[in-house]
């Protein structure tokens, strides 16, 4: 009988219930518990199962490039930057109000890490997200435009819950690039949440994208729903 359960739960994908099904039944046996509560148990470590699958998946595609936490950051480094601050960003009430963040500072400041902690947080609680570097990303955008596969680009990026773009800084764009990032920011306006790391002050945006009129819809969007950390960093 136990060869025809392992046999059953492997056909219905149930690898939880499979990895623990043994253990359960000895439990059982020893401890004369009901089928409702073997049931029960068996349940829980599925439930168990799929939560570790579905957070180990999340966090493969969130492509983080280090295994920083906000618990790990060091802000004894950083007194100028409030703990308070980011802990309450850590709530993840932007992410559910689609909320921006932008993370202006010099180099070596902590910008990066506070994102990547803050993206970690919304995996550990279910949302999906991206961790791109800026000159990366504004890559991918203009290689799509060669395939033709900048529409499915564009619907992958802005579904993400939460993405983050690092080093914004001093980039060589071509008008194409612009168009394109200009385009998944709107896609994203209002919808989800995405955090900009930077060491430009806004009016530095303008001599890097080189398109006012843009610039101005881009900044009037960003901070109409962000939360400015310019003054943290």
């Amino acid at each position: 009988m136990r060869d025809q359960l392992h046999h059953l739960l492997a056909t219905l994908r149930f690898p939880g219930m499979a990895q623990t099904l043994d253990r359960e039944l000895d439990r059982a046996e020893q401890e004369a518990l009901t089928p409702q509560e073997v049931l029960y148990h068996l349940l829980v470590e599925e439930a168990r199962d799929r939560q570790e699958r579905s957070l180990a998946y999340r966090l493969r595609q969130a492509k983080l490039p280090w295994d920083w936490t906000l618990e790990t950051f060091p802000f004894e480094r950083c007194p100028e930057l409030s703990k308070a601050h980011i802990l309450t960003l850590a709530g993840l009430d932007f992410v559910q109000r689609a909320q921006n963040i932008v993370f202006i500072g010099h180099p070596g400041t902590g910008k990066s890490g506070l994102a990547i902690g803050l993206l970690r947080q919304a995996l550990l609680n279910g949302y999906r997200g991206c961790f791109y570097n800026a000159q990366d990303l504004l890559d991918s955008l203009y290689a799509s435009l060669a395939d033709r596969t900048t529409a499915q680009l564009l619907g992958r990026l802005s579904r993400y819950d939460v993405l983050v773009i690092d080093e914004l800084g001093y980039l060589t764009l071509k008008p194409e690039q612009v168009n394109a990032f200009f385009k998944l920011m709107d896609n994203r306006y209002g919808r989800k949440s995405t955090l900009i790391t930077t060491n430009l002050d806004y009016p530095e945006w303008y001599d890097l994208f080189q398109r006012k009129p843009l610039v101005d819809a881009l900044l009037d969007r960003l901070q109409h729903h962000c939360i400015d950390s310019a003054g943290e960093l």
